[in-house]
């Protein structure tokens, strides 16, 4: 192959390939199943439950970062991880860079389990359930099942950590930007997300199910490995 024709995939790091590779073979059951039988039968083996929850297990701290929910969810996280992984994985090396991943996606999943903790807190006066409805009102128990049966998933959390490394390494590196039609630098747009993951984490919108303050947690891992390595 001519080099005017070189695979987009031929400069991918080690690292981002076998990540890359990973997330679409466990993403194969959801093309395969249904939505209810990949919900019913995947969803709660691999995905983050609160640790408070029967269905939560130790291993759904690492399994839950590769498993998305829809075409749009993982076609969001693999372009990322594509388009900054490769160049992030050059100027930190592999080692440090599978560390980034990894310690931003747990990072990710503690944050997101430390947020439902002050919420079930809030809601009954300690940490866990044991299932007690006496003094409940229906808000607060639509609230304890949603946190005690709903799951967490995705590479979302790492891929945050991911943006915020190369944003604090590369500020001045000029990005498109869909919907913006001039390039913007990195060190402008990198904190506007961060700052939306905030309101909408806050905000607790009605309808929103995305998991924000696990973005948050990846984002605030990444700031704090780039800082504790002295990366440039």
């Amino acid at each position: 192959m001519s080099a005017y024709r070189q695979s987009p995939f031929a400069n991918l790091t080690p690292v981002v390939k076998n990540l890359l590779i990973i997330n679409l073979i466990c993403f194969i059951p959801y093309v395969i199943l249904s939505d209810y039988s990949y919900n019913t039968a995947v969803i709660p083996h691999v995905g983050l439950f609160y640790f408070g929850s029967p269905y939560f297990r130790v291993w759904q701290i690492l399994t839950y970062m590769f498993f998305h929910g829809g075409w749009m969810h993982i076609i969001f996280n693999m372009f990322v991880l594509f388009s900054f992984g490769p160049i992030l994985e050059y100027a930190i090396g592999p080692k440090r860079f599978f560390n980034l991943y990894f310690i931003c996606g747990i990072g990710a999943a503690l944050m997101q389990m430390l947020v439902q903790a002050v919420e079930v807190h809030s809601i009954i006066g300690s940490f866990t359930w044991n299932g007690d409805l006496n003094g409940l009102d229906q808000l607060g128990y639509n609230k304890l099942m949603a946190i005690y049966q709903g799951p967490t998933i995705g590479a979302s959390g790492a891929m945050f950590g991911i943006l915020v490394a190369f944003g604090m390494l590369y500020p001045d590196l000029e990005l498109m930007i869909m919907f913006i039609p001039v390039p913007v630098k990195a060190k402008y747009i990198i904190p506007v997300y961060i700052v939306l993951e905030v309101i909408l984490g806050f905000g607790q919108f009605a309808g929103d199910n995305v998991a924000h303050f696990a973005h948050l947690g990846g984002a605030l891992l990444g700031f704090i490995l780039v800082k504790s390595w002295r990366l440039r």
